[in-house]
């Protein structure tokens, strides 16, 4: 048996059990005793032998057969050996080993302190007498990781420009919050104002309930009274006791019998309100006063949107300007002088002009003022293409301009930078310290905000720009330019100047083509000429010329829209027949846009046999095209679209798409500005940006699939493309010619098209979790926050100066309110009145039911009586004339004998949202409302003064259809009544007397009046309609028993129950609605609110943030991502991409950088293919999870944004292999390739700068390295526009 060591914890026991005085024994002497071992954990028992038995030979004893097995050895003996025999151990192995460090004291470290931060620093004074001053400081020791002054030290040099991760951004502009703004008044450090009466809180923090302090009128602070006052009230107060009580007991303490007398009480409320907001008191009186308040408070929205008069040519121009910025060789235009004027004043302009008009002349200024004054201008384009356009155009004009993207930085130190909005939001977030310097930012496209992906961030970036930096506005025509603008001046609380003009520099003529050949090259028909105003004969002649080219059955049927699709040798010999055409009249060059960019390609292949340039043009575009291309490898230089593209220019044609190498687009923008390119094939992108017109503008079709459904274009994409046509200074009109290929298209949609509105700019903010993180950096700033100060809730947000006011008018009435002194009434009143109203509600949710469903409808013919409830607590008897469903929803018009028609129906239309009029209750137009005998009893029908002459047709809402009853009246001429109203309501024809027909139903109506007081019987919703659905019966069953509950209340037995339910009621419905207003106003309101909390919820979940709403590492992570920022930070935290190769981590990321849905399918490698596997499958656990917190996901669904079609393209092309290479290994156009890869590089920085964040230097490396294989040979070649 091996060796059993015994312990010294079981020792020691043995020794503390032995009594102290027991002698030493002699060693022959001890007694026998045997270990016996326990199991195979090497735990033993001592046992003694019996006295009664001889001391046999003592053997170890053991309870396995053979003993302990030698391989499992005890915790405890190992615990022993490394506890108690310290010189067993290495020496080597000591690194893990806990130390002591020994301290030195050191006392004098005591007295030694750290310098405080400086309270003051100089400012520079450029309009001052001062050149400089010393100001304080408003944060004190401040960094950019823990303030949002714009008076914080400055960063480390290497994050001037794009900032850092952790840095707090800069505090938004139009915001009270801890701001230090730029040349504002120095504020004294500490002096915090407090106003203690309204500045306390009355509820704590963390807890829901809080105390309510007394507050001192405003005035009583602002006048102190003098003494002499104060002695005379004390010489004049009366000591009498019960003069009080006695006033008291002269009250009458029953309320009067008509409810008209307790209006005095609003009067007195509505003289109270005057006094408050300071109205004058006069003519306008009671609740006209407060309204004319609250509509005063509702037009100071419109007061930050300043409209320009566009007839105002600035006759003064060069007086209010002697000495401009930067001068221009041409005279300027109005709109172009009118914004320079408002730019000199150091105001906000919005600019919406068409086309070519020259809105780019106003961004130069606002530059060339940038450079005056010393200062920064920010050029923000929506797309990188335009980036490197206006680099090149402003480096031309100004010379000190920079360039940002998400792989270039020139000159980053430049008066004016150019760069993308995504650029600059990022900048924003991070803190830039550039944003100091910045004295406009220059949105170019802004109604590019309107896109649903990318809209959002127009958005964000309005509301967190500082308030130093101010905003120039540059769009297209839109609709709605002075909403957009009072929004953006609202959230920024500064004037923006809306300057507009519908005037074209160069007017258009739009035509229709329907020519195939050479003989029908002339068959163009004007459709809207310049002055804009469709042309009837014209589009009548295009029709009839297209017609003579179709076949016999088509010519029986006429013109169909939609069919505008050609063959191969059609498309060839119309574009043949129109190009010819245009080239013998001097219309070239020409843009035919395309809305496919196969069908651009395959209309430049038709047209192979066509030349369009001369031997020297010829020169000059192979002389600009090889010094282009010899920038490329030998092998790039030879790739099939170089080779097409070099053939196609040659003879004057181009094309232009997403599909093509950037280069080559480069190549094709720059020869078209030269006028070398003739014709031009390109899709609807080339219309956006810079100045690119044409003689001549083609659409190839009229409509487009916008990845949805095919549909007409909208008139702004269609005024957005045709603008291109006509060059300012040489062409006296443009020419716009539609292809009618096959059919003419109908005239409703090209009038629409041409002539129609422009789409408005509408709200794309979305919430995003890198928007939430990156806001939960501060508390000053919350979500909430941004989601108040987006564009969606603009509408919402406007309101609230008027909803204030409504609500101090509101808290004024219930203040005033009279007060229920009855002993028999107070005691259960306001619950009667409660349960009432609960009643009231369910009732009006169940006739919506009731009236929906098919027995009701079918029963709702014409010629039958209904009870409607014309306004609250009024029943009125009626006659339905017509029930149709009327663009999806059901109209029930009927014939109701009501008083006045106009405020009962507006009742009746606002009886769906449950409100009848506006704020404010006036007790005087209580009178109609549900009374306490309507609770407690049937419900007389209304009579209305006047008999059967008192009669109004209506819409009634199923809401307000009461019941539906067993009469029906015959013969009803409902068609002859509804006409007779519809005459009616032409002006000339009101005062006519209504039909015979309608004033005989009115009679019988009468009639069933007088047989039936309380209404005639009505259909039971149960028995007759067999409504069986057990959500509705247990309503009408509440109902039910609600109703019987009504009539055992104390308060019934009141003689003056009415009066006191007036009280009541009045009251009751004042504070209903102060509680919907201050739900208005609160952050419950917000549109976004429910789905902000699912996601901080899910953040919590995936412990991105804690329950106190602070970032944890990897919500830091998730910021340093710009695309698909969860899925990224949980494949890196769940080590999905760490044990792989660079060249597979990049091709595994591609999935969220391509976009393309439909290409040909990869040939994976196993590695890759159980890398897509663990991406999809931790996608739908983060889809899982969302779905767990309520958001609208379907994890089946969570791999429809994921596209791995470019995996192997991108997996081969980090390996090394050549770029012609990997074109045929895929579908994919190679302008997408080439975008697609670049893209990713940012992707990979973005994981790169995320390692290094967690601390993994072995992945850090990893993604450098992934960053660098790609990045070479044609798909990063450097842009012609900055050479």
């Amino acid at each position: 048996m091996d060796e059993v060591v015994l312990l010294n914890s079981q020792l020691e026991a043995l020794e503390q059990n032995l009594p102290a005085n027991v002698p030493q024994p002699d060693e022959s002497n001890l007694p026998s005793f045997q270990l016996v071992e326990k199991g195979c954990t090497g735990d033993c028992d001592l046992v003694l032998p019996s006295s009664s038995q001889p001391s046999p030979q003592l053997l170890e004893l053991s309870e396995l057969p053979l003993g302990l097995p030698p391989a499992c050895e005890s915790i405890e003996h190992d615990l022993e050996r490394h506890l108690c025999h310290p010189e067993e151990l290495s020496l080597y192995g000591l690194r893990r080993a806990q130390r002591f460090l020994p301290r030195t004291v050191d006392t004098h470290s005591l007295l030694e302190t750290s310098v405080s931060p400086a309270l003051t620093t100089l400012s520079n004074h450029r309009s001052s007498s001062k050149v400089v001053e010393e100001v304080s400081l408003t944060a004190p020791g401040s960094t950019a990781r823990t303030s949002t002054s714009l008076n914080r030290p400055h960063g480390p040099p290497g994050a001037d420009v794009r900032g850092q991760p952790g840095n707090c951004f800069f505090w938004p502009g139009g915001m009270d919050g801890p701001q230090a703004s730029l040349g504002g008044a120095p504020e004294v450090v500490g002096a915090e104002e407090v106003d203690f009466e309204n500045d306390l809180l009355t509820v704590a923090p963390g807890f829901s309930a809080g105390m309510d302090f007394p507050t001192i009128s405003s005035k009583a602070v602002s006048e102190p009274r003098s003494y002499a006052s104060q002695l005379a009230d004390l010489m004049s107060f009366n000591l009498d006791l019960n003069a009080d009580r006695e006033s008291d007991t002269s009250t009458d303490a029953v309320r009067p019998e008509h409810p008209q007398a307790l209006i005095t009480g609003d009067e007195e409320a509505d003289r109270n309100l005057q006094s408050v907001l300071d109205m004058p008191t006069g003519a306008h009186t009671g609740v006209s006063a407060w309204r004319r308040q609250v509509a005063a408070a509702a037009s100071q929205n419109d007061e930050w949107a300043v409209v320009v008069d566009p007839t105002d040519t600035v006759p003064d121009f060069h007086q209010r300007i002697p000495q401009m910025a930067h001068e221009y060789p041409f005279e300027l235009d109005t709109f172009q002088k009118q914004a320079i004027v408002r730019l000199e004043e150091k105001q906000c302009v919005f600019v919406a002009a068409h086309t070519s008009a020259g809105k780019t002349v106003v961004a130069e200024y606002a530059i060339a003022m940038a450079l005056k004054h010393m200062t920064k201008a920010i050029y923000t384009s929506p797309i990188k293409a335009l980036s490197n356009q206006k680099f090149r155009d402003f480096k031309k004009t100004f010379g000190d301009v920079g360039l940002l993207t998400g792989d270039i930085q020139l000159n980053k130190e430049g008066a004016c930078l150019i760069m993308t909005t995504e650029i600059l939001r990022s900048m924003l977030y991070n803190g830039s310290d550039i944003v100091r310097d910045v004295e406009w930012v220059i949105f170019d496209e802004v109604h590019y905000i309107n896109d649903a992906e990318r809209g959002v961030v127009w958005e964000e970036v309005l509301i967190m720009l500082p308030d130093h930096a101010n905003v120039i506005l540059l769009s297209a025509t839109i609709p709605n330019t002075k909403e957009f603008a009072g929004w953006v001046g609202r959230t920024k609380r500064k004037k923006v100047h809306v300057i507009s003009t519908s005037k074209r520099p160069v007017p258009l003529e739009h035509y229709i083509y329907t020519g195939n050949s050479s003989k029908t090259s002339k068959e163009r028909f004007l459709v809207v000429g310049p002055t804009g105003k469709f042309d009837e004969i014209g589009y009548k002649k295009a029709v009839e010329a297209k017609k003579g080219k179709t076949s016999a059955q088509a010519d029986k049927f006429g013109p169909k829209g939609a069919r505008n699709f050609a063959s191969a040798s059609q498309d060839m010999n119309i574009y043949k027949s129109l190009v010819d055409s245009l080239e013998k009249s001097e219309q070239l060059p020409v843009v035919c846009f395309t809305f496919s960019k196969k069908r651009c390609d395959e209309n430049s292949k038709n047209l192979r046999t066509m030349d369009l340039t001369g031997s020297q043009e010829k020169s000059r575009i192979h002389t600009f095209f090889k010094q282009s291309v010899d920038k490329l490898k030998p092998a790039d230089r030879i790739l099939p679209q170089v080779k097409r593209m070099r053939d196609l220019l040659s003879r004057g044609i181009a094309v232009h798409h997403s599909g093509i190498l950037p280069i080559l687009k480069e190549v094709v923008e720059m020869l078209f500005q030269e006028g070398l390119v003739k014709l031009l094939f390109a899709t609807e992108t080339f219309a956006m940006g810079v100045n690119m017109p044409a003689r001549t503008v083609v659409f190839d079709a009229t409509q487009k699939h916008d990845g949805t459904n095919k549909r007409d274009l909208l008139p702004s994409e269609y005024i957005q493309m045709a603008g291109r046509a006509g060059r300012r200074g040489k062409d006296t009109t443009g020419t716009v010619i539609i292809l009618a290929k096959q059919d003419v298209p109908y005239k409703d949609s090209l009038m629409k098209m041409m002539l129609g509105r422009a789409t408005v700019l509408q709200s794309r903010f979305r919430l995003t979790y890198t928007m939430i993180l990156n806001l939960m950096r501060t508390a000053d700033f919350r979500v909430e926050d941004m989601m108040k100060r987006s564009f969606g809730e603009f509408a919402h947000q406007n309101k609230v100066p008027a909803q204030r006011v409504a609500e101090q008018h509101l808290r004024q009435q219930l203040e005033t309110a009279p007060k229920l002194e009855c002993s028999v009434c107070t005691v259960d009143l306001p619950d009667f009145y409660s349960d009432w109203s609960e009643t009231g509600s369910l009732e009006r949710e169940l006739r919506a039911v009731v009236v929906s469903c098919p027995l009701a409808v079918k029963a709702l013919s014409v010629g039958r009586v209904i009870v409607v409830e014309t306004t609250p607590g009024q029943h009125c008897l009626g006659l339905v004339l017509d029930n149709a469903i009327v663009k999806g929803t059901r109209c029930l018009m009927a014939l109701v004998l009501t008083n006045s028609s106009t405020a009962e129906q507006a009742y009746v239309k606002a009886s769906e949202s449950g409100i009848a009029g506006g704020f404010g209750v006036e007790l005087a137009q209580d009178a109609n409302a549900p009374t306490a005998e309507d609770a407690i009893g049937p419900q007389r029908i209304h009579v209305p003064p006047g008999a059967a002459s008192k009669f109004s047709i209506m819409k009634v809402e199923p809401q307000c259809v009461v019941t539906i009853t067993e009469q029906l009246l015959h013969p009803v001429r409902s068609d002859l009544i509804l006409n007779d109203h519809a005459n009616r309501q032409i002006p000339r024809f009101a005062a006519y007397p209504p039909c015979s027909q309608a004033t005989t139903a009115a009679q019988q109506l009468m009639r069933l009046i007088e047989a039936y007081p309380f209404g005639p019987p009505a259909l039971d919703p149960v028995s007759d309609f067999h409504i069986r659905g057990l959500e509705h019966r247990e309503k009408f069953d509440r109902v039910n028993q609600m109703r019987s509950r009504l009539t055992n209340y104390c308060c019934i037995s009141c003689p003056l129950l009415q009066q006191h339910y007036t009280v009541v009621q009045h009251s009751a419905r004042i504070e209903e609605q102060l509680h919907q207003l201050q739900f208005m106003l609160s952050d419950e309101s917000l549109e976004l609110l429910p789905e902000y909390k699912q996601r901080v919820e899910v953040l919590q979940h995936l412990r991105y943030i804690d329950e106190d709403q602070s970032i944890k590492l990897k919500g830091k992570v998730a910021r340093e991502m710009h695309n698909q920022e969860v899925l990224v930070t949980e494949l890196l935290f769940n080590n999905k991409l760490t044990q792989l190769e660079p060249c597979e981590i990049v091709a595994l990321l591609s999935c969220i950088v391509f976009q393309q849905k439909r290409c040909s399918e990869p040939k994976l490698t196993p590695v890759l293919k159980q890398g897509m596997k663990d991406i999809l499958e931790v996608a739908r656990g983060i889809a899982v999870i969302e779905g767990q917190c309520g958001l609208d996901v379907v994890p089946d669904e969570c791999g429809n944004n994921l596209h791995f079609g470019l995996v192997e393209v991108v997996y081969e092309w980090a390996r090394g292999m050549p770029f012609a290479d990997i074109t045929q290994m895929t579908d994919v156009d190679e302008g997408t390739i080439v975008r697609c890869i670049q893209r990713l590089d940012e992707a990979c920085k973005d994981v790169r700068n995320a390692a290094r964040l967690y601390g993994d230097p072995a992945f850090y490396v990893k993604m450098e390295k992934a960053s660098e294989i790609i990045k070479r040979d044609i798909v990063f070649a450097a842009s012609l526009y900055t050479q």
